[in-house]
């Protein structure tokens, strides 16, 4: 939008405003009350639902305030008798055949339509037709449908086009037989459940909440997503001790996330008040015996005794401490303080923070926030695929091509579905990502990189054009795909790529929620959690793990654990990890903690409690702080996590000057401020990348096969496989014998089936 300013008259008042900003948008941010019901701020127009009326001089009817553009010396009525008559007429037209069941209506005191109809509705209903009633039924697992009150607004089928890329619902019929739906079975999708956010009406539900709480019962708590490194801003919805609800409607929450949430994020909460949760701590006497209930008391004195005996036998290194980045910044930098301070051992690892080290040593530009992939000039991504891993990146990606005509490089080996939207795709060989870097790094590696990746020469070219040629912002993102070498030389890329007009920004695609807190809490401390595993009943005697299943490390040396003489585990379920333990320590989930996590973009969100910890269970980091303390060492932090990040902010010069209030305003949130690396000479990692691209094969087999919506959502790991409808979409979604019956009746989960541990 531009920054010339022009006036407009709005009821008489004069304002100053952006030139080519839409009237309705101009009249709400100035306290002027437009009703609609279509237009959306994030969406293409609709135009439709004609309840957004006002009087423009000079034109001969009322107008459409969402498709008008201001422009200089516009004057605007928004309220007459005239407009209020058109208004209520229009409501009076959308309530004809809508049902008057507000009283059983999951929507009820969250309806727009009820809303507006106290506001602008007539107290009589003139109609004397019989309504036209359809049956409910259900969409999918997720998504419970009650085409009757459906007004037509297509705010639905615009989010899944707009924002999803999928279709997967949208208008059949013509006329007043008008329905939205599927184009045959369950919705093929991810289930993200935005549809549900952005309906006004009834018209789409949550199916996995329905007739169970009223919305003005639930306690609202705003808090950040525990899944993907997003970072995504929802409310909490509590109600008895239970989080039975979670979304991200704009009148509770306004996150860098806006109303968009993945399936996981919206439905994947069950796990909170799970039955199988651990209740209490637990104890194993003696190796091969059982594990026996205790006291916290008891649990942290036998966790200390031997700990002592270890480290008295065997030396301090003989101790071994691995995190989880599901952490929150306060439980690990607790964890690492306990490691580094208390039994001064140099065996600290993260589960993957390790990963991020080499671009965080190298970085030489600012990480890129969600809103900056969102207006970018140029995307370039290296690996990944943000649709299925961190599916906001995804939608932001799509509406930068689609709204910003963004120009969009993928480099992958597999056609994943982003490539529709991308100027160039460059299909690749697997596992040549680090070629792709070689190349942009550097044109004379051109012919090399087009060798082992099986392209022309000529697309790497163009790719490295485009992005010289850019003006305004560029964001390079990278997958998990890329080796360390190239992630130093990728974190150098805004040096090598700015330009006057041209900012170039990085963004990590790392697996987990907190991966860049947990590299800051590490403070370049963390050791590689499998070379831990390695020296596992050797140079390493006793492990302390907290949060971290370990799936890929166990993979390179399995019977790590059983070697322990000594396995303190802290976790929410019994897990592959807490079958070896000597004591189990039952840990609180993200619902029932305060503190904060650190996004992909290096945005520091506050993580808020919503009920209070079930059962037994604490925050990670009290129990640290408590086994320290029975170790000898206060760290005075006294149950408060908002002293644990005052120490953070006083000792990590990213975080300086940071305090829970200013991160107060969800809306605008806080970035990091990482230190940038000075430009240097990258040889070193380029000899060794040219070394290793060298060594590749010189043909290979790309995959052809797009993969299906949702293989890596609908993963029921150990958090997700506790929403019963997950398993459901993870057996390929069949479809029930009948959709007017709620999919919880039909879902039995086998106690015994495999869950990927992989994944959340």
């Amino acid at each position: 939008m531009s920054t010339e300013l022009i006036k407009v008259t709005i009821n008489g008042r004069d304002f100053q405003v952006a030139k080519g900003a839409r009237l309705i948008d101009v009249c709400r941010e100035n306290q002027f009350d437009i009703p609609s019901f279509c237009y959306y701020a994030d969406l293409a127009l609709q135009a439709s639902c004609r309840m957004c009326l006002v009087r423009i001089e000079k034109m001969p009817k009322l107008q459409t305030s969402c498709t008008i553009i201001c422009t200089d010396g516009m004057i605007v009525t928004t309220q007459s008798e005239e407009i209020e008559k058109a208004q209520r007429s229009m409501l009076e037209f959308l309530l004809a055949n809508h049902p008057l069941d507000c009283p059983v209506c999951d929507r009820g005191g969250e309806c727009e339509l009820q809303e507006l109809t106290f506001d602008w509705g007539n107290l009589e209903e003139r109609f004397i037709e019989r309504k036209n009633a359809k049956a409910e039924k259900y969409l999918s697992p997720m998504v419970a449908n009650d085409p009757q009150r459906c007004i037509l607004c297509k705010r639905c089928t615009r989010v899944c086009d707009e924002w999803m890329g999928e279709e997967a619902i949208e208008a059949g019929n013509r006329g007043a037989n008008t329905v939205i739906g599927t184009f045959g079975g369950w919705l093929n999708c991810s289930q993200c459940g935005n549809c549900i956010e952005v309906c006004p009406t009834g018209t789409l539900l949550d199916g996995t909440y329905r007739h169970q709480h009223r919305p003005w019962e639930l306690t609202q708590t705003i808090s950040t997503c525990t899944y993907c490194s997003d970072g995504c801003q929802m409310s909490l919805g509590s109600r008895g001790g239970d989080l039975v609800r979670i979304v991200a409607r704009d009148r509770y929450v306004n996150g860098h996330n806006g109303e968009f949430l993945c399936v996981k994020g919206r439905f994947g909460h069950p796990f909170v008040n799970h039955e199988k949760r651990i209740r209490t701590p637990l104890i194993r006497y003696q190796k091969g015996g059982r594990l026996i209930p205790a006291t916290w008391d008891e649990a942290i004195r036998f966790t200390a005794e031997r700990l002592d005996k270890v480290v008295a036998e065997n030396g301090q290194n003989s101790l071994g401490v691995i995190g989880s980045a599901r952490l929150t910044n306060e439980s690990l930098y607790v964890l690492r303080k306990f490691a580094t301070e208390v039994v001064e051992t140099e065996n600290y690892a993260v589960d993957d923070a390790s990963s991020l080290k080499p671009f965080f040593e190298n970085l030489g530009g600012e990480l890129s926030t969600h809103r900056d992939i969102r207006y970018a000039k140029t995307i370039v991504l290296i690996g990944g695929e943000p649709e299925e891993l961190q599916p906001l990146t995804g939608k932001q990606i799509r509406q930068a091509v689609r709204n910003g005509g963004a120009n969009l490089i993928i480099f992958n080996s597999v056609p994943i579905r982003i490539r529709e939207q991308a100027s160039q795709f460059i299909h690749i060989r697997p596992g040549t990502e680090d070629a792709a870097v070689l190349s942009l790094a550097n044109a004379d590696n051109d012919a090399l990189a087009a060798k082992k990746m099986g392209i022309d020469a000529r697309d790497l070219e163009t790719a490295r054009t485009a992005i010289n040629q850019t003006q305004g912002d560029v964001t390079i993102m990278f997958g998990s795909e890329l080796s360390a070498a190239a992630q130093a030389i990728v974190a150098q890329f805004p040096y090598l790529f700015a330009a006057e007009g041209r900012r170039v920004l990085l963004h990590p695609l790392p697996l987990f929620n907190n991966s860049v807190g947990a590299h800051d809490m590490a403070q370049g401390k963390a050791r590689s959690a499998i070379d831990l595993l390695a020296g596992a009943g050797q140079s390493i005697r006793a492990m302390y793990v907290a949060g971290s299943l370990l799936p890929a490390h166990l993979q390179e040396h399995p019977d790590a654990l059983a070697k322990f003489d000594l396995l303190v585990v802290q976790e929410l379920f019994e897990t592959d990890t807490t079958e070896f333990a000597d004591v189990v320590l039952p840990a609180a989930s993200f619902a029932e903690v305060d503190g904060t996590f650190t996004n992909s973009g290096g945005l520091v969100q506050r993580v808020r409690k919503s009920i209070e910890p079930v059962h037994q269970s604490l925050a990670d980091w009290i129990i640290t702080a408590r086994l320290a303390k029975e170790l000898g060492v206060d760290f005075g932090f006294e149950r408060s996590s908002s002293a644990v990040f005052r120490e953070i902010a006083d000792r990590i010069p990213a975080y300086a000057g940071l305090r829970y209030p200013l991160l107060k305003d969800e809306s605008n949130p806080v970035q990091v401020k990482h230190a940038i690396a000075a430009q240097r000479d990258v040889s070193n990692e380029m000899n060794a990348i040219h070394g290793s691209v060298e060594a590749l094969p010189d043909e290979g087999e790309k995959s052809q096969v797009t993969p299906s919506v949702g293989h890596e959502l609908f993963k029921p790991g150990t958090l997700m496989s506790k929403t019963p409808q997950i398993h459901l979409l993870a057996a390929g979604n069949p479809v029930p014998e009948s959709f007017a019956i709620s999919p919880l009746y039909q879902i039995t989960i086998d106690d015994n089936l495999k869950r990927d541990p992989a994944v959340a």
